[in-house]
C-alpha cells in the first residue's frame, strides 16, 4: 500500500511538472508573438515611411524635360534673327539691287559741299545755294568743310540736314521755276502723291553708291555736275553726256566720300532706292526732309 502511494506520488509530480513546462512555453510564445491590434498598429507606421520615401526621392529627382517641338524651333531661330537684325553692318551688307531702278556702273564720281564757293575746280558753279534751296548753308547749319570733320560730320557745328547727300545732273524744274512735264513719264515714282509746287519731286530722294563691297546711303539735294537735263543717263541707262572730269556722273558730299574712301575723282556704282529699304546707318543719323525754298 505504501508503494502505491510512492507510485502515485510520483506520476502526479511528473504530470504537474509536465502541465507546468507545457503552460510554461505557451507563455513565452504568446509574449514573443505580437497581438493582431498590435499588427495592424504596426504596419501604418510602415507604409507612411515607405511614402514619404517616394515623395523625398521623388522631390530629389531633376524636373522632366519637355521635348523640343519643331515650332519651338522655329520661334526661336526668328528670335535670334530679330536680334541679329538690330545691328546691320553696313560694311558687310551687299548691295540691294531692283529690277525697278537700273545700276550704274562705273560712274567717274566727284564731289562738292554745302557752302564750296565758285572756282576752278567746279567751273565757278557756287554751292552756298543749292538748285532747291537758295539759302542751302544756313538751312544745312554752316559750311560742310571737307578739312575739318569729326568722323563723318562737320567738326565745327551740329549740322540740322543729312550730311550724307549727292548731286546728280537732272532738275525737275526749269530755268523759270515751273515743272517740266516730262518728269510724270519719266521719273518712276512721280505719281506716287499729288506733289505741290512748291515740292521737287527729286529733293530728298535715297540712292545707294557703291565701291567695292561697301556701300554708302545719300539723299539728293543738288544738280550736277556741271549738267542739269541728262535725264537719259539719271533714269535710263546712257552715260553721263558730261565731258568734265572723266565724264564725271554723280557729286557726293564728304560724308560719303570719307565712308567710301574716294579719292578726289574716282569710280562709283549707284543706283536709286525707296526709303523704306535703307538700312541704319550714319546716314540715318539726320534725315533732311526741307523742300523747295526760293527768294
Amino acid at each position: 500500500m505504501t508503494v502505491k502511494k510512492e507510485l502515485l506520488k510520483f506520476f502526479l509530480i511528473v504530470l504537474f511538472l509536465g502541465l507546468a513546462g507545457m503552460a510554461f512555453g505557451y507563455g513565452v510564445k504568446k509574449l514573443q508573438t505580437p497581438p493582431a491590434e498590435a499588427k495592424k498598429v504596426d504596419k501604418k507606421p510602415t507604409e507612411t515611411k515607405k511614402k514619404n520615401e517616394e515623395k523625398a526621392q521623388e522631390a530629389e529627382a531633376p524636373a522632366e524635360t519637355l521635348p523640343v517641338t519643331v515650332q519651338d524651333n522655329v520661334a526661336q531661330s526668328e528670335n535670334t534673327a530679330s536680334q541679329g537684325d538690330q545691328d546691320v553692318s553696313v560694311k558687310t551688307t551687299p548691295p540691294v539691287v531692283s529690277s525697278q531702278y537700273p545700276i550704274h556702273r562705273d560712274i567717274t564720281t566727284t564731289f562738292f559741299w554745302a557752302g564750296e564757293e565758285a572756282g576752278a575746280d567746279n567751273k565757278n558753279i557756287s554751292n552756298l545755294p543749292s538748285a532747291w534751296d537758295e539759302q542751302w548753308v544756313k538751312h544745312f547749319g554752316g559750311i560742310d568743310d571737307p578739312n575739318k570733320r569729326n568722323a563723318f560730320f562737320p567738326a565745327k557745328f551740329a549740322p540740322k540736314e543729312n550730311p550724307f547727300y549727292l548731286a546728280l545732273p537732272y532738275n525737275d524744274f526749269d530755268n523759270n521755276g515751273k515743272r517740266k512735264q516730262e518728269v510724270y513719264s519719266l521719273i518712276p515714282w512721280a505719281k506716287e502723291k499729288n506733289w505741290s509746287n512748291s515740292e521737287s519731286i527729286l529733293k530728298n530722294r535715297w540712292i545707294k553708291i557703291i565701291k567695292g563691297g561697301k556701300a554708302a546711303y545719300a539723299q539728293w539735294q543738288d544738280v550736277g555736275p556741271f549738267k542739269e537735263d541728262d535725264k537719259n543717263y539719271v533714269f535710263g541707262t546712257a552715260l553721263p553726256k558730261s565731258k568734265i572730269n572723266k565724264n564725271a556722273g554723280l557729286d557726293v558730299s564728304p560724308a560719303v566720300k570719307n565712308f567710301l574712301g574716294l579719292s578726289d575723282i574716282d569710280k562709283t556704282d549707284w543706283q536709286f532706292i525707296d526709303a523704306k529699304n535703307v538700312p541704319n546707318g550714319p546716314w540715318k543719323q539726320i534725315i533732311t526732309t526741307s523742300q523747295i525754298f526760293w527768294l
